[in-house]
């Protein structure tokens, strides 16, 4: 089979919305989507935290955060692979090879990267607004909300930016999910399997696919930073 003739195939798929196409996206999206809702409940607040901080008092953890942001997947997926398993200490719980279990290990890999971009966002409007908002008669709470509240802009960029980091892994959720068929099989790791299999035309379908949702994601933080851009003027 050509390129060519696998792109057609491929294209004939997604027109269609071919079942097993369509299962398999839907639960990328639900796997990712979860993940980062959980990284973004953890991640906002404590980016908040630290950026509403001075520097020299939150050294130590901007270090650590930085640190983890370029966390290895498959590390990620050993970690929670050992918790999780049989003899981990959460294997009571049953969750390895399941979508609870691919969830953790993207919202493990998101969280660093919301909490340092929103820390970063935040920090940045605190050194332009905080001033203005004290000689305003402002209390401590008051300045801290308005902060934040400027800083709106990099926070929906470092959610999105942690989606884009997560929607694409591969290494991590196989570890930790399977990669069984209908019940963790994800785009990536399904694009990895049927490659294998020589079933070209499914995984250059998932492949276009992702492709579109990494150009969605891409196109939104573009607008989301032109967004802050044009509020800021």
């Amino acid at each position: 089979m050509t390129l060519l003739e696998g792109i057609l195939e491929a294209a004939k798929l997604v027109i269609t919305l071919d079942p097993a196409m369509m299962q398999i996206i839907f639960l990328s999206l639900q796997v990712s989507t979860s993940a980062v809702i959980i990284a973004s409940l953890l991640g906002i607040p404590y980016g908040a935290y630290l950026g509403l901080r001075t520097v020299a008092k939150v050294r130590w953890q901007t270090r650590i955060t930085y640190t983890f942001m370029g966390f290895p997947p498959v590390v990620a997926g050993l970690v929670v692979y050992l918790l999780l398993s049989s003899s981990g200490p959460f294997g009571v719980l049953d969750l390895i090879f399941s979508p609870a279990a691919m969830i953790s290990v993207q919202a493990l890999l998101a969280l660093p990267i919301i909490t340092g971009l929103s820390m970063v966002g935040i920090r940045e409007r605190d050194n332009e607004f905080r001033d203005t908002a004290i000689s305003l008669g402002a209390n401590p709470m008051q300045v801290a909300v308005t902060v934040v509240k400027e800083a709106r802009y990099a926070i929906m960029g470092a959610v999105v930016a942690g989606f884009g980091r997560i929607i694409a892994e591969v290494g991590a959720v196989m570890m930790v999910g399977g990669n069984i068929e209908g019940h963790t099989r994800v785009m990536t790791t399904a694009i990895v399997l049927e490659t294998r299999k020589g079933n070209f035309e499914l995984a250059i379908g998932l492949g276009l696919v992702l492709m579109a949702i990494a150009f969605l994601i891409n196109s939104l933080l573009y607008k989301i930073q032109n967004g802050g851009s044009s509020y800021e003027k």
